[in-house]
C-alpha cells in the first residue's frame, strides 16, 4: 500500500506538470486548429532562463523562495515574449495555407529552439541548486517533498484561475467567438489576431511555470529537455480531447498516474525483464490506445464548427 500510495503522488506530480503543458497544445489548437509542435521547448527555455537568473543571484544573500520567485518571473516574461514572436512570424502568415505548412513550420521551430539554446546555454546538463528546505513529509508511508506539494498546490490554483478566466471573462468570451468563427467574431468587435496572440502568450505563461517545475523536481536542465514532456504532454491532449480545456487537465493528471503505476509495477508484472526506466512507453501505448479505440479523447474533443 505504501508503494501504491507514493507512485500515486509521483503520478499526481508529474500529471500537473503535462497538463500545464497539455493546455497550451488546446488551447491553441482549439482557435486555430494548429498543433503547436515548439511548446515542449517554450517549457525548456523557462527552465533555463530560471537557471539563468538562480545562478546570477547566487551569493546575493537573498532567501531561496525569492530567488525562485524571481526566475519563475523572468522565465514567463522570456517565454511570453518568445512564444508571441513565433506565433507573429512563423504561424500567422501560413492561418490560409494548407495545414501540412504550419506542421512543418511547427516542427522546424522546435529545431530551431533547441539549436539556439544549445548555442546560448552550451550543451551541457545544468544542475540547479536547492532553493527551498528539501526535508521529505510522510503521508501515511509514502514521501513527499516542498518542492511537490508547492507543483501540486501551484498547479491547482493556475488550472482554477484558468478555467474561470475562459469561462468568465471578457477575453474567455473573445476567446470562444474566435474559435467559433473569426470573420463574425471580427464583425462583432473582437479582434481575432490580438485574441490569437493572447492565446500564445498564457500557453507559454503555463508552459514557463512547467519548466520552472520540472527543473525544480528534477534538479537538472538542458537544451533537449523539452521534447519528451512536450511529446507526451501532446499525448496527454490528444487522451483526454483535444482542444477541450477539462480535456487537457484530465489527460494529464491520467497520463501521470498511468506512467508512475507502470514504472512503478512494470518490473513485478514482466518478471524483471522490464524496469522502470521503460516508462515512457506508457505514454506511447496510451495514445496508441486512444487513437484506436476513441480518437475523440475521454471528454470528447471539442472544437468549434466553423461557418
Amino acid at each position: 500500500m505504501e508503494i501504491f500510495l507514493q507512485q500515486i503522488i509521483n503520478g499526481l506530480v508529474l500529471g500537473s506538470m503535462y497538463a500545464l503543458v497539455a493546455l497550451g497544445y488546446t488551447m491553441v489548437y482549439g482557435i486555430i486548429n494548429l498543433i503547436n509542435f515548439a511548446h515542449g521547448e517554450v517549457l525548456m527555455v523557462g527552465a533555463l532562463t530560471r537557471w539563468t537568473v538562480v545562478i546570477t543571484l547566487q551569493g546575493s544573500g537573498l532567501p531561496g523562495w525569492m530567488m525562485l520567485g524571481m526566475g519563475l518571473v523572468a522565465a514567463i516574461v522570456v517565454c511570453c515574449l518568445l512564444n508571441f514572436t513565433i506565433e507573429k512570424v512563423a504561424y500567422r502568415p501560413l492561418r490560409s495555407a494548407p495545414r501540412l505548412a504550419p506542421l512543418i513550420t511547427a516542427m522546424g521551430m522546435s529545431l530551431l529552439l533547441q539549436t539556439l539554446a544549445m548555442m546560448i546555454w552550451k550543451p551541457t546538463i545544468k544542475s540547479f541548486p536547492i532553493l527551498l528546505p528539501n526535508e521529505p513529509i510522510h503521508v501515511f508511508g509514502a514521501v513527499i517533498n516542498t518542492v511537490q506539494v508547492l507543483i501540486l498546490v501551484a498547479t491547482a490554483i493556475t488550472l482554477t484561475a484558468l478555467m474561470y478566466l475562459v469561462n468568465y471573462t471578457k477575453l474567455g468570451r473573445a476567446m470562444r467567438a474566435t474559435a467559433e468563427n473569426p470573420r463574425v467574431a471580427g464583425l462583432m468587435g473582437v479582434r481575432p489576431d490580438l485574441v490569437i496572440s493572447a492565446t500564445f502568450v498564457i500557453g507559454a505563461a503555463l508552459a514557463a511555470l512547467a519548466g520552472v517545475m520540472w527543473a525544480a523536481n528534477y534538479g537538472t536542465a538542458s537544451h533537449t529537455m523539452g521534447f519528451l514532456p512536450g511529446l507526451k504532454a501532446f499525448t496527454a491532449a490528444v487522451f483526454g480531447g483535444i482542444g477541450n480545456l477539462a480535456g487537457a487537465m484530465v489527460g494529464g493528471v491520467a497520463l501521470g498516474i498511468i506512467e508512475a503505476l507502470g514504472s512503478g509495477y512494470i518490473g513485478a508484472l514482466t518478471g524483471g525483464v522490464l524496469g522502470s526506466h521503460y516508462q515512457d512507453i506508457f505514454a506511447f501505448v496510451v495514445l496508441i490506445l486512444v487513437l484506436t479505440l476513441r480518437p475523440q479523447g475521454l471528454l470528447g474533443e471539442r472544437v468549434a464548427d466553423r461557418a
